[in-house]
């Protein structure tokens, strides 16, 4: 690891950490199961409105990346 480049950095980092949301959002799924847990509508789109807040934040983050080259000229 020490001599890995940005770009194998990145594919390490950004595999393990989707790999963990999705788990995380499965694990979420979960929580669905009536004959275990007590929710209603408003919990849910609560909920679902929090992680959609946090994905378009962070879709943001790399559209400004991208988007970065971009410079002012006449």
């Amino acid at each position: 690891m020490a001599n890995e480049t940005k770009k194998e950095k990145f594919i390490r980092l950004a595999e393990a950490r989707t790999n963990k949301i999705i788990s995380m959002i499965r694990l979420l799924g979960n929580c669905s199961n009536t004959r275990v847990y007590e929710y209603n509508s408003k919990d849910v789109k609560k909920i679902f409105d929090a992680i959609d807040k946090e994905l378009k934040m962070a879709k943001t983050r790399f559209d400004l990346q991208e988007n970065s080259d971009d410079t002012f000229s006449l």
